[in-house]
């Protein structure tokens, strides 16, 4: 291969996400004259913030080689234990660490089985999602919570600096992790995981402890996301978060992240989650069809998966 068309494919590498993100938005703004609003743009970057704090959690967890299907059911339960805390009179900031704690620890859970008991991901975080699901409608007892403190309500709607408390909580969790993946230790050892597991035990990084606290890490963000939620509708919802996990992991494999593992990045992710998002919102805009919106959404994840398969071949 030449070095001209080497550096072209490792441009596009890196920055096509980027590139696709800002065409749509262009055929966006020439399709609908109110899409490049100010008051609509922020509300798409309110409307993706809880699928990108999920796509972030998640994508540490892909990056490791793992996958997690559990997120919207710890989504919905943290946020079911905050709100049902806070209007047992506890002091709301507590209540919230409290239900991030139990995220971490769901996600725990889910890293056991993958770790310990070596189950594939795929299974042990579906197990997670129906017992996760099943604790949430038990504690509910299947209704909502509602009553919730003003600080939910801050949490979910509020502004300061002129956006949303959700966007300023979504970007400061994408800089802890871009600040975690590409800055630390533990950032590489779950690159080098996912890369190439037999050569990451050798090299003698802990596999169990990492996959660990990637499951850990992404309940955590899933926790965050309930508590988000629940500010937004000023309400905890038993069923809320339902099919959440499929819109993380398709912000994080439109953003570039590898479901081999060992590719990938949370800056990518929010790109991914921008994307969605755009879509979404642009398709509403122009009155498409709730059906047709799902066969556009598929067909760019389908085509994400098909542009992920074919760099890899070219890698190999």
């Amino acid at each position: 291969m030449s070095p001209v068309r080497y550096r072209w494919r490792e441009w596009l590498s890196r920055y096509g996400i980027a590139l696709a993100l800002v065409a749509l938005v262009v055929a966006l703004s020439l399709l609908s004259p109110t899409f490049l609003a100010t008051t609509n743009l922020i509300n798409v970057l309110r409307q993706i913030s809880v699928n990108a704090l999920l796509a972030f959690g998640m994508t540490t967890v892909i990056l490791a080689g793992g996958i997690d299907l559990s997120v919207g059911s710890v989504l919905a339960f943290s946020g079911a234990l905050a709100a049902g805390f806070s209007v047992a009179e506890w002091p709301p900031a507590l209540a919230m660490i409290a239900a991030l704690v139990v995220g971490a620890l769901l996600g725990l859970f889910n890293g056991v089985f993958v770790g310990y008991a070596r189950l594939a991901p795929f299974i042990a975080t579906l197990g997670g999602l129906t017992i996760f699901r099943g604790a949430t409608l038990v504690y509910t007892d299947g209704r909502p919570i509602t009553g919730l403190p003003d600080a939910f309500d801050e949490l979910g709607n509020g502004v300061a600096l002129g956006l949303p408390i959700p966007v300023w909580v979504m970007l400061a969790f994408l800089a802890l992790t871009y600040f975690l993946l590409r800055y630390t230790a533990l950032g590489r050892a779950i690159y080098a995981v996912g890369g190439n597991e037999e050569a990451a035990r050798l090299s003698g990084i802990p596999i169990v402890s990492v996959k660990l606290f990637t499951y850990g890490y992404s309940g955590l963000a899933a926790a965050l996301g309930g508590l988000v939620l629940s500010g937004r509708l000023n309400s905890a919802q038993p069923t809320a978060g339902s099919g959440f996990e499929l819109d993380a992991i398709a912000a994080a494999v439109v953003g570039g992240a590898s479901l081999s593992g060992g590719r990938g990045g949370v800056i990518g992710s929010f790109l991914g989650a921008a994307i969605i998002g755009v879509l979404n919102n642009g398709m509403n805009l122009l009155n498409v069809s709730a059906f047709y919106q799902q066969i556009v959404k598929g067909a760019v994840i389908l085509g994400a998966l098909l542009i992920d398969r074919l760099v890899a071949a070219r890698r190999e």
